[in-house]
């Protein structure tokens, strides 16, 4: 029989350093699991992956075990690191901070496609760039 799942946990956190500190303590604490055994398996399985934000899915069960279920980055972590952002514009629509091209929203695109509702590269391409966009950074292609 399956085992009955309990609670569901959306977090996003650096790769390769997850902590019991906050947030990860403070969102998985009140459902009893191992903290610190997740922070383990987390930070080995992303290890590799530098500084990136990755979003986990963490579906905790009654007997107090777990899974996760890493996604790929957020489209504008991937956009700021493809042309050296530090951070979006404060006003996207006046203020433009940077330019992305067709080409680097399609690599972008190859990494997310699985996450995205796109159908296609060019669909997946305009999605991304209406991120881009909403961040202030202008698409030429």
């Amino acid at each position: 029989m399956a085992k009955e799942i309990m609670a569901i946990v959306k977090l996003q956190v650096n790769a390769g350093k997850a902590n019991p500190a906050p947030p990860v303590g403070t969102a998985l604490g009140p459902h009893g699991i191992q903290i610190q055994d997740f922070c383990t398996q987390f930070n080995s399985a992303t290890k590799e992956m530098g500084d990136t934000v990755v979003p986990v899915v963490i579906t905790i069960f009654k007997d107090r075990s777990f899974t996760f279920i890493m996604k790929s980055p957020p489209a504008a972590v991937m956009i700021k690191k493809a042309i050296k952002l530090q951070k979006g514009s404060g006003e996207p629509h006046k203020t433009k901070v940077g330019t992305i091209t067709r080409a680097q929203l399609e690599e972008i695109a190859k990494v997310k496609m699985e996450d995205l509702s796109a159908n296609d590269m060019d669909a997946a391409v305009k999605i991304l760039a209406g991120t881009a966009r909403s961040m202030g950074v202008k698409f030429e292609g």
